[in-house]
């Protein structure tokens, strides 16, 4: 599949567009749904640094961040829901 065809394959969601109370919550909410190996796009007016922090602290481990474009007016990243390794040792039983 062309990057193109895969770029409009995936959900994006276009944050300027959601009431900033709304967002983090949204795109949590879309991100904790993904199928493994799955991922959205999120388009933003500024760098989306905190929210990638937060990710990192709330599911760590869980997804991979990917900058597809870094400003001056618009980011744009991919946040992919990773692949489990399917070993037992750190699912805690």
């Amino acid at each position: 599949m062309a990057d193109a065809e895969r770029a409009a394959a995936i959900p994006l969601i276009d944050v300027r567009t959601i009431p900033p109370v709304d967002r983090h919550p949204r795109i949590f909410g879309v991100a904790t749904a993904l199928a493994e190996g799955s991922s959205f796009i999120i388009v933003n007016d500024h760098d989306p640094r905190p929210l990638h922090l937060q990710i990192e602290a709330r599911y760590p481990g869980l997804f991979s961040w990917e900058y597809l474009e870094r400003g001056p007016d618009i980011w744009r990243v991919e946040i992919s829901r990773l692949q489990s390794s399917g070993c037992d040792c750190c699912s805690g039983s």
